[in-house]
């Protein structure tokens, strides 16, 4: 193994009803699902529950992006829910990363498997916590390290429309 750091990482696949939670083996190989956690009140304490269960050493989250690579709306929504974990799992890294195509993925693999209507949405959002999640390992084994943005636990979003330094609040 050259660089890639050893120890479990979580892949998170945040929706806006529910949250996709998988794990990695500690050396980096095989992510598997963990759970789906239901968005609001208590959502992140139980991602940092898990994350210390598991002794996760770092987190990615899947960010939406469009086919061309642009953010929109929902990606606005990941980040600040991507600002909030870190700061709720530090000293824990959060890296975002590309997760173009994964829901779309995985509602394909339960498909192939037999999952059907109900039983697939309950696990549609694991499985593309695994997609996200096993896409960050695969790309961390060729760079040598944890890929993707790191969030920055301490940083605040600037206002929508406001410049860095501009005055706005």
């Amino acid at each position: 193994m050259t660089g890639q750091q050893r120890g479990v990482r979580l892949g998170i696949d945040p929706g806006d009803a529910r949250i996709g939670v998988a794990s990695c083996d500690p050396d980096g190989i095989l992510a598997t699902p963990v759970e789906t956690v239901q968005r609001g009140d208590g959502d992140l304490d139980r991602i940092a529950e898990l994350a210390d269960e598991l002794g996760a050493v770092l987190v990615y989250v899947g960010l939406p992006r469009s086919l061309r690579g642009g953010e929109g709306p929902s990606a606005g929504k990941v980040r600040a829910f991507a600002d909030d974990l870190a700061r709720r799992v530090f000293p824990r890294p959060v890296h975002l990363v590309d997760e173009r195509l994964s829901t779309v993925t995985a509602e394909a693999v339960l498909r192939e498997r037999g999952k059907k209507g109900k039983k697939r949405r309950a696990v549609v959002d694991q499985a593309a916590a695994v997609v996200i999640l096993q896409g960050a390992l695969e790309t961390e084994r060729s760079a040598g390290g944890p890929v993707g943005e790191r969030v920055d636990p301490g940083a605040s979003p600037e206002p929508a429309g406001s410049e860095p330094g501009d005055g706005q609040t």
